[in-house]
């Protein structure tokens, strides 16, 4: 109820989306406020404007909603062996082709031996992070699965981890611009002198990451890696790009790779999993669905398509 009336602005909108009244959203919320003793909106304005008080009371509500639905998934999942619904974090410089190529075949299960059409009968959701905000996904209960998880993640228990792979960055920026004519490994006095482009960590709760940026240096954001690769194209700004993603524009010169003074490491990635609720209980069942996928992250040829494979249409091994 607080959500929608967030959404819409006003009670009488939220109360035409619910199918009730605008006297019963008012009336219901004042309930809530006198049990708390706060104000959650403020309706001075002819709007429901929610207060400090009230958007941490949606935010909290929205988690212990998350938590509840992931407590029936869990129930369900011991019923029947396989989830309801298997989410899945992917950072956004690993590859589509291969996910959808992994999802299709997914799809392609045929469980029920007595009915040849029935699949797993798992929806899958799919959702798209940047650094930090792949493992937040799963440790807030957002994701069941985080492929891609900076390999360096400190995760607390209850969670297992393994290595996906390495990942090679280039720095590039498009030939006409002034960094591409500029002889020997470029310093960071000379690259301040030039906007960066950078993706935005998609992290909310934990401390969002910033990668290859130096202090004061002028920044252009975009929200995901395809996005800042054009913008470098475009000579928009410089910066680190991953090489598999980036390969066809240098190989087609739309890019040119640069040298930098200072060392750049490969990116380390990993995946991530719920296990146990916590340290001391006993493991929790897993799930037909996760366990599938973990299988084919088993496989160091699916590992090693999920880094490098950014193009063309290969069967997944």
């Amino acid at each position: 109820m607080m959500d929608t009336i967030a959404r819409q602005g006003s009670f009488a909108a939220a109360a035409r989306e619910l199918g009730k009244v605008p006297s019963a959203l008012t009336y219901s919320v004042r309930q809530l406020e006198d049990a708390l003793d706060v104000l959650l909106f403020d309706r001075r304005s002819g709007q429901a404007q929610l207060t400090a008080a009230g958007e941490e009371l949606l935010n909290e509500g929205r988690r212990l909603l998350a938590e509840m639905d992931a407590v029936a998934n869990r129930v369900r999942r011991v019923a029947t062996g396989w989830e309801t619904q298997l989410s899945i974090a992917v950072d956004g410089v690993l590859s589509r082709l291969i996910l959808l190529e992994l999802c299709e075949a997914f799809y392609a299960l045929r469980p029920d031996e007595d009915n040849a059409d029935a699949g797993p009968g798992t929806r899958l959701r799919l959702r798209t992070e940047v650094l930090s905000g792949t493992a937040e996904a799963l440790v807030g209960g957002a994701a069941d699965l985080a492929i891609g998880v900076m390999a360096d993640t400190l995760l607390p228990a209850g969670f297992e981890m393994k290595p996906l792979g390495e990942m090679e960055f280039v720095f590039a920026v498009a030939p006409h611009h002034p960094l591409a004519a500029h002889d020997g490994p470029i310093g960071d006095a000379e690259l301040l002198r030039h906007r960066a482009v950078a993706v935005a960590d998609t992290a909310q709760r934990m401390s969002p990451q910033t990668m290859n940026l130096l202090p004061g240096q002028e920044v252009l954001t975009v929200a995901s890696t395809q996005a800042k690769i054009e913008a470098q194209v475009r000579c928009l700004g410089c910066g680190f790009v991953p090489e598999p993603l980036a390969r066809e524009h240098i190989r087609a010169g739309r890019l040119v790779v640069k040298t930098l003074a200072r060392r750049r490491n490969k990116a380390r990635f990993a995946y991530a999993w719920r296990s146990a609720a916590a340290p001391q209980e006993k493991k929790a069942a897993q799930g037909l669905a996760l366990a599938w996928w973990l299988r084919q992250l088993d496989s160091a040829t699916t590992r090693r398509a999920l880094i490098e494979r950014h193009g063309g249409w290969q069967p997944v091994d």
